[in-house]
């Protein structure tokens, strides 16, 4: 059967499913925004119960990575990215997730040569890459406030 650009773009159009972008924006939106929510409230929290600010945001920063962990292990934190897609890739909790998930997918095979090596495959890049970028960064700074550019 010989088709032409109209007919199979008619077909293409016919068997794809339906998008669904407003709708995937608001979750990824309301579930970003409730994780940045729990993140105030503990920072919050945590300078009620007369830790310095500093103290604070690490705390605020360790619970968070703690509890993003903890629902990637139980399986909650998968279903909730399959719902909000990037909502949930706020950069702490995302990064926790990406760290647990192979960790915990590949724990069979030992704790060197499936959670340890397994662990950043996902991370590792952002990790190198991040750390590459923030240093280019900083020498430009340094270039720009050495020579006043």
């Amino acid at each position: 059967m010989k088709t032409n650009k109209k007919q199979y773009d008619k077909m293409v159009k016919n068997s794809s499913p339906n998008s669904r972008v407003v709708r995937n924006c608001v979750w990824a939106f309301l579930v970003g925004g409730v994780i940045c929510f729990t993140g105030e409230v503990l920072m919050n929290a945590y300078t009620k119960m007369y830790f310095t600010v500093g103290d604070a945001r690490l705390l605020t920063s360790i619970t968070l990575v703690a509890l993003s962990a903890l629902l990637t292990a139980v399986g909650w934190y998968g279903r909730l990215a399959k719902r909000a897609g990037a909502g949930t890739l706020v950069p702490i909790t995302g990064f926790a997730n990406a760290v647990v998930s192979p960790a915990i997918e590949f724990k069979s095979e030992g704790l060197i040569t499936g959670v340890a090596c397994k662990m950043f495959i996902i991370a590792g890049p952002v990790i190198v890459y991040g750390t590459l970028a923030s240093v280019m960064y900083g020498i430009i700074l340094f270039v720009k406030g050495r020579f006043g550019l």
